[in-house]
């Protein structure tokens, strides 16, 4: 049976779990990245990672990196951009890109609060056209030195920096957003308790 310190950190952590507030990622294939971008997601309450690859081989995680950040994840995998969008547009997210191009606006300007999904290009290419015509929102971070762009990873920090602190401001931290079945699920499976063990989940 887990100790009554490991059920009042579950209980803790669960109660941060922001689930409409996504992570996208588009084709990312650098191991150091993706890894660093599920640490950050994490550690950010994130819950739901959204996957979009054409290739069948599994999202490269390395541990040493992650520092098993992904344990606590749940990864959603998509084979094509226009799939993934679709369904979280029908499920009532903002879908945000973020894009150097001249119609992206400065990442402060958006309303984190609203259900949202960021979505995140690869580290050679950025993001597809079709992600961002299928996108709401078009974001981008304000540099001011002779190279134009950041590591996938910093991006990712930098934006959910801002998204954290505006649900902080609006008490989205304050007491659990999953629903009771999410989160007497987690419960269960981060205690690695059976569907009955869980009566004082909340």
């Amino acid at each position: 049976m887990p100790t009554e310190e490991r059920i009042a950190k579950v209980k803790r952590l669960l109660s941060f779990r922001q689930p409409d507030l996504r992570v996208v990622m588009e084709e990312v294939t650098n191991t150091h990245n993706a890894s660093a971008v599920a640490r950050t997601s994490e550690a950010s309450g994130i819950l739901y990672l959204e996957i979009i690859s054409a290739s069948p081989d599994p999202f490269p995680i390395n541990e040493a990196i992650s520092t098993r950040a992904d344990k606590w994840l749940h990864f959603n995998h998509h084979k094509n951009t226009a799939a993934c969008l679709a369904s979280l547009k029908k499920e009532g997210f903002q879908v945000i890109a973020t894009h150097l191009g001249d119609t992206a606006i400065p990442y402060t300007d958006i309303d984190y609060t609203r259900p949202t999904a960021i979505v995140f290009g690869n580290e050679s290419e950025g993001i597809s056209t079709e992600g961002l015509e299928l996108a709401d929102a078009c974001v981008k971070i304000p540099m001011f030195g002779m190279v134009q762009s950041l590591n996938l990873s910093v991006s990712v920090g930098i934006i959910l920096a801002e998204a954290v602190k505006q649900r902080m401001n609006a008490g989205f931290y304050e007491s659990p957003r999953l629903s009771d079945k999410e989160y007497k699920s987690l419960y269960n499976q981060w205690l690695n308790l059976s569907p009955g063990e869980n009566n004082n989940a909340r």
